[in-house]
C-alpha cells in the first residue's frame, strides 16, 4: 500500500492512503482546543463552553460526538437529579497533546512571520 505516487502533474494520494483517517484537519481549531481543555481531567459540558467562548453548542456537540467516534474522548453519563455528563482524554486523545505542543511550538517560533505575510497578503 503506498501512499503516494508521483507522477508529472503531482503527487496522487493512494484511495486507502492512512492520511484520509486522520481526526482532525490541521487548521480544525475546536479538536485541538477541546483536548486542551480536558487535559487537566474530565468536563462538563457547559464546563467545556467557558474557555471556548465563541465556540456555538451545535458545534461542539458535533466535535465532541466526532472525537468519541474517533477514540479521541469518552462521554459518561451521570444519573444525578438533574442527569449531567462528563467528557475524558481517551489515552488516544491524550496522545494528541504531542503534536499540539509542537503546533504551538511552531507558531511561537513562526507568529511574527505568519502576522507579516497576512498583513503583506494581497488577493489578487
Amino acid at each position: 500500500m503506498g501512499i503516494v505516487t508521483a507522477t508529472e502533474s503531482g503527487p496522487v494520494f493512494d484511495p486507502v492512503c492512512p492520511t484520509t483517517m486522520l481526526p482532525f484537519r490541521i487548521g480544525d481549531k475546536w479538536t485541538a482546543m477541546i483536548v486542551i481543555c480536558l487535559e487537566p481531567g474530565p468536563r462538563r459540558f457547559g464546563e467545556l463552553l467557558v474557555p471556548l467562548r465563541t465556540i456555538t453548542r451545535k458545534v461542539l456537540s458535533e466535535t465532541l460526538r466526532a472525537m468519541e467516534r474517533d477514540g479521541m474522548v469518552v462521554r459518561r453519563e451521570f444519573p444525578a437529579n438533574p442527569p449531567h455528563v462528563e467528557y475524558e482524554l481517551t489515552p488516544l486523545g491524550r496522545s494528541l497533546l504531542t503534536l499540539i505542543d509542537a503546533a504551538r511550538d511552531w507558531c511561537r517560533t513562526h507568529l511574527p512571520e505568519l502576522i507579516e505575510a497576512r498583513e503583506s497578503y494581497r488577493p489578487r
